[in-house]
């Protein structure tokens, strides 16, 4: 004996989702709930923006740019002699000299004394000059492709009215070079590179104070 079932549609159904008049009030409902939701995060947005830079004030508050040695910006006065080479390599006297120059002036703590003598002569000599091979032409395991300079020197720093010394240590400084038409060439191009990473090696020393 087979029964047959009859679904009746609810009142509720009827009325929520069959009644047009009803489906139109929920959705001027929805919209403006969604309204005041996009109201509100807008508002909280534009609270975020204005605090932000006040945040970033207040977080760099304790720091500033300059000494890390507790010397006031340009209080002393540094000399730099022109570093003797004692490689075989040429024009690198030169190279770190001017770098040492810069990165000075760059940096800000000392004054760079050009003309008169410098409450501070920053000396060097240099030992070593080396080239590495780190890899090889895929068709020639003989051939070099990049090379990896590497410069040394032996740096002293003198204070000039006490004559005390302040830093005599070696530094190196390192740069990577693509071997192009030549080896030459390639050198000539990485030494700027070289020369500089070496003289910022030993301007942090003389910045830090770490003697």
């Amino acid at each position: 004996m087979k029964r047959s079932l009859k679904l009746q549609p609810s009142t509720l159904g009827e009325a929520s989702i069959f009644n047009p008049e009803s489906f139109r009030e929920c959705v001027r409902s929805l919209k403006l709930e969604l309204c005041l939701m996009l109201e509100c995060w807008i508002l909280k947005l534009r609270s975020v923006a204005l605090l932000a830079p006040l945040a970033l004030v207040g977080g760099c508050a304790g720091y500033h740019l300059g000494p890390t040695n507790g010397v006031a910006a340009r209080d002393r006065s540094v000399q730099v002699v022109p570093f003797v080479n004692q490689t075989l390599e040429p024009r690198l006297t030169d190279a770190v000299t001017s770098q040492m120059h810069k990165q000075l002036q760059d940096d800000g703590t000392y004054q760079l004394a050009t003309h008169d003598p410098g409450d501070i002569v920053v000396s060097g000599t240099i030992t070593d000059y080396q080239r590495t091979a780190l890899s090889f032409a895929p068709t020639d395991t003989l051939t070099p492709k990049d090379f990896r300079l590497t410069l040394t020197a032996q740096v002293k720093a003198i204070e000039r009215s006490s004559g005390k010394v302040l830093l005599d240590r070696k530094v190196t400084g390192f740069t990577l070079i693509n071997v192009g038409a030549d080896l030459s060439s390639s050198e000539r191009q990485g030494l700027p590179l070289l020369a500089t990473d070496l003289a910022k090696n030993i301007t942090a020393l003389l910045v830090d104070g770490s003697w």
